[in-house]
Parts: structure tokens; C-alpha cells; sequence
């Protein structure tokens, strides 16, 4: 590609080389590379099942070394609420009050998503904040009709006069009502953070927000804070960051042409949640829990479901205990055969490391430098659910272009659903991934792993966008939880269905996981 000086300038100011933007171009050009799933990863092929017993034993566990532990709870929470109201604005654009009522609209549309809303408006956890809202702005309030005054609420939510909800993060807007008024998913999350992810009385939490919101969620601590402290006899350590320019990524037209805005300069994106894992790589905490910000339920049910948060961290440090005693011995002056095998059964059985047929066929010395490499690795171990019919990725047995095979979880943009195998082992997924994970991101020594050497690039992304009315292809960095984490040790843990309570509409927030009472 042929770059002027003021593009050479624009990728330097954003810390990004030249060969890293012709390498954009290069992938973008050449296509994405499907993941080649070799099989769904199950209940004893890939998953693992507690019973009552071992799931206490491994909370008790996990509590035991609680203290000794410098723990952070990691979420990322820049993404905007405006998809949350997409079917609102859809019905302001369409509905015309002068011409016909919103039951008539309704059944004329099909619009169930306008029926719930509409129907449970006062259960919304908003409701008496845009009801006042409303009010102050409307002079004549009480002389609205039912049909217009719905409008008006509507309005009022979404105005960038009014309340401007679509502007906020998710993690602004109140999420739960309960009886002394409404609470945002940011504060819940702080709440949540005292139930598993806190020691000696201290909670960190790593906030990553877009700079645009970032006052607004300073604002938010500064007033909850302290009254919460009070209330959790815990002290919140809590940061923020955003997802850096160095990350952000060209797009192309469907010619293959760099996209350029209206003033010639090149297009650069957000590259998705993949970018992310330099604001996680940044921090140096002994094991990181990582939760999306809409996956948030009510105080009293988050009670019972943090308790598998402690269940993950439990087999997290099981493993990492044992892991880190096979490299002390590694570094030894002798290993005994007998200690190899104990090795290559735990590798295999608690690690999921697929040794290859010509393992036994190494020699002493090549299989000491394999357990050195193929252990010291980060260790994540993620939460699976059962499938009930939702979208998004999961658990698979991938071959990577070199032939090995590893536990992935693929995202469904990964995969070529053209290719009637790989469609069929989808088919035959029983879990998905919720983004429940707690992760060990130091080494055997205390040192903390440098998180950039671990990344799959080949499972980087390539989404059409659309641009000013032009179609685009996008690149997107590999998802955090998917490539970023291609060459970690990972261990998946089935955890119940009740774990997983996205906030994807604003309808969602009816349900029984969003409902004090």
C-alpha cells in the first residue's frame, strides 16, 4: 500500500508501524482463517462436572487461600446502551400517532418487543426516574393520552434533550429496583465483587469504559462509594482504562481500498473485545476474574451464584498448585521417569493437553523441555453452560495449522458453517460460553506472563460493516477470550444456566434475574 506523509503521520501519532497497518491490509486481503473444529467439547470430553462434594471442597479451597491472594475482578464495560434500545427507536421512526393507535400498530407490525415494553413499563427499573422526568418537562402531563404519553416516555429515555439513555454505557443506566430506589450494573458489580473476589477486607476491580464516559462512571463511584463501604465493611480499589489507539485497526472497502473519512485521513476502529487484552495484560494481579457488565443479577440471587465463582477459582488454584510443583521439580537436577508420567497424566487429564502420538518417543531431556513449555503457561478456567438455543460461541477440540490440538472457545464468526462437518459438530455443541472466567496470569516464580506471546493471530476477525452508507470490511483483533487466550492452558467447567443473565434489550431486564422482588 502507498501511504502519504499524512498518513504516515496519522499511524505514527497513533502508535501503530507501518508494517503493523500493512499487516491489517495483508489479512483483511487474504481472507480470515476458519478454526478447524475437530469435535464439540462435552461433559467428560473437554468439560468437567462437580458433584455437591467436590464443588463445597473446592469453594473451601478456594476460601482457604483467599487472603493470601492479590485478587482482581476485570469487566469490560465500554460498550453503549443504544443496542438495548434499538427496538424503540424503530418503533419512534414507524409509529405515526395521527393516524392510528399503538395496539392497532401492534397487530399491524407484529411488534411483541413494543408489546412487552409498553405492558410492564412500571416494573422497569427507570421507570420513576424518567416518570419524573417527564413531568418536569411537560407542562401539560396530565392532559396526555395513554397512547401519547407512552411516546413521550419513550422520548424522554432516548432524547439527547432529556435523559439521552443511548448515550450511557450499559453500566450507567439503573439496572435493579429495589425498595430505597434503583441500582446501575457498575454499582452491582462492586456489591458483587465483595462476594468472591475480595481479600483482607479489600476489593480491586478494573473497570475498561471509553473515554467519553469516563467522568460519568468517576461521578458514579464518588457517590456510592462510600455509603457501600459502609454497608459491605469492604474498601474498593478501583481503576479504569480505556481500549488504546496503538489497538485500533484499518477497514477496507469491498475493492480492497482503505476506507477514508470526509477529510482523506484513514479510517482506524475499535478492534473489538480482542484489544482488550493490553488493559488485562497491564495488570499484575495473582488471578483475575473476568465478567461482562450486562451479566449482572439482582443482590439476593447473586448471593447463591457467586458461589461458582469460588468453584472456578478452586479448580484454578487445584491445578496451578500442582502445576507449579511439576516446574520446581522440572528445574531440578533429576527427574525421574516416574515423575514424567505423573506429568503427562496430569497434563492430559486436568490441563487438557493432547501429548500426540509421538510422546512416548521422546527422549528424557525433549520431554523435561515440552513439560517446561506446555506448563508454564497462564491457566484459565471458564464457567460452560448448557445450551438452550442462545447464539455466540463455545467449547471445541481445534487443530491449529500446525496440527495440534487444544480446547478453544470458538466464536460462530470463526467457523465455516458452509462445511457440512464442521456445521455438523456445531450441531453438536452442548454448551456455550457465558464470558465467566478466572484467570492465572503468573508463573511458577511469581512473575507475571507477559500475555501478548500467547495470542493465536490466525483467529483474528473479519465483520462487513457499514460506513457513511458504504459497506466495509472490518478487521477485528482475535476476541479476548478466543484467540488472545489461543495458547493458554484451559480448563472448562460446567456451571448452571442461572450463571448467565445477559441485559441484551432493555426487555431483558424483566426477567426474573433483574426483579428484587
Amino acid at each position: 500500500m502507498m501511504f502519504t506523509e499524512n498518513d504516515i503521520q496519522q499511524i505514527k501519532n497513533k502508535g501503530i508501524t507501518l508494517e503493523q497497518v500493512n499487516a491489517q491490509v495483508l489479512r483483511i486481503k487474504n481472507g480470515m482463517s476458519y478454526s478447524n473444529l475437530i469435535a464439540a467439547a462435552t461433559v467428560g470430553k473437554g468439560i468437567e462436572k462437580f458433584n455437591d462434594t467436590e464443588t463445597k471442597e473446592l469453594i473451601r479451597f478456594y476460601e482457604s487461600k483467599q487472603d493470601g491472594l492479590n485478587i482482581i475482578k476485570f469487566v469490560p464495560a465500554s460498550g453503549a446502551a443504544s443496542r438495548m434500545f434499538k427496538f424503540l427507536f424503530q418503533f419512534l421512526n414507524n409509529f405515526d400517532i395521527t393516524k392510528e393507535s399503538i395496539n392497532n400498530y401492534i397487530e399491524r407490525t407484529n411488534d411483541a418487543l413494543i408489546k412487552t415494553f409498553i405492558t410492564n413499563l412500571k416494573t422497569f427499573p427507570f421507570y420513576q426516574q424518567v416518570l419524573q422526568k417527564l413531568k418536569e418537562t411537560h407542562s401539560n402531563f396530565g392532559g396526555l393520552s395513554e397512547d401519547e404519553m407512552y411516546v413521550e416516555f419513550i422520548k424522554t429515555m432516548l432524547n439527547e434533550d432529556a435523559l439521552n439513555y443511548s448515550f450511557f454505557p450499559k453500566g450507567l443506566l439503573p439496572f435493579h429496583k429495589y425498595q430505597d430506589g434503583a441500582l446501575t450494573a457498575f454499582q452491582e458489580h462492586l456489591f458483587e465483587s465483595t462476594l468472591y473476589a475480595s481479600s483482607n477486607g479489600e476489593a480491586n476491580l478494573h473497570f475498561t469504559v471509553s473515554e467519553k464516559h469516563h467522568k460519568y462512571f468517576n461521578t458514579e463511584l464518588n457517590e456510592v462509594k462510600g455509603s457501600l463501604e459502609k454497608k459491605t465493611k469492604t474498601v474498593f480499589n478501583v481503576d479504569f482504562s480505556y481500549q488504546k489507539e496503538a489497538t485500533e485497526v484499518l477497514a477496507l472497502t469491498t475493492d480492497n481500498i482503505i476506507f477514508r473519512t470526509n477529510n482523506n485521513s484513514i479510517l482506524f476502529r475499535p478492534a473489538g473485545h480482542g484489544a482488550l487484552l493490553e488493559n488485562l495484560n497491564d495488570l499484575n494481579n495473582d488471578i483475575v476474574f473476568i465478567k461482562n457488565i450486562d451479566n449482572i443479577v439482582v443482590a439476593n440471587m447473586n448471593i447463591e451464584i457467586s458461589e461458582y465463582k469460588k468453584l472456578l477459582a478452586g479448580v484454578l488454584l487445584k491445578v496451578q498448585k500442582q502445576a507449579f510443583e511439576f516446574l520446581n521439580l522440572l528445574d531440578g537436577a533429576s527427574v525421574s521417569e516416574n515423575d514424567l508420567k505423573e506429568m503427562a497424566n496430569f497434563a492430559s487429564s486436568k490441563m487438557n493437553l493432547v501429548l500426540g502420538d509421538n510422546f512416548d518417543s521422546l527422549t528424557t531431556s525433549e520431554k523435561i523441555a515440552y513439560f517446561k513449555d506446555k506448563l508454564n503457561r497462564p491457566i484459565r478456567v471458564c464457567g460452560m453452560v448448557k445450551n438452550e438455543g442462545e447464539p455466540g460461541g463455545g467449547p471445541f477440540w481445534v487443530k491449529d495449522q500446525h496440527g495440534n490440538i487444544s480446547l478453544q472457545i470458538v466464536e460462530f464468526a470463526q467457523i465455516n458453517v458452509d462445511d457440512n462437518s464442521q456445521s455438523d459438530i456445531v450441531k453438536n455443541a452442548t454448551h456455550f460460553n457465558p464470558t465467566d472466567l478466572v484467570c492465572g496470569v503468573k508463573n511458577y516464580k511469581g512473575e507475571k506472563f507477559n500475555l501478548m506471546e500467547f495470542v493465536d493471530p490466525e483467529a483474528a476477525f473479519i465483520t462487513m460493516k457499514t460506513q457513511n452508507g458504504i459497506d466495509i470490511q472490518a478487521l477485528e483483533l482475535p476476541g479476548l477470550w478466543n484467540g488472545s487466550m489461543a495458547y493458554w492452558n484451559s480448563i472448562f467447567v460446567e456451571v448452571p444456566l442461572e450463571t448467565f443473565n445477559p441485559v441484551k434489550t432493555v426487555n431483558d431486564l424483566l426477567k426474573p434475574a433483574h426483579q428484587a422482588s
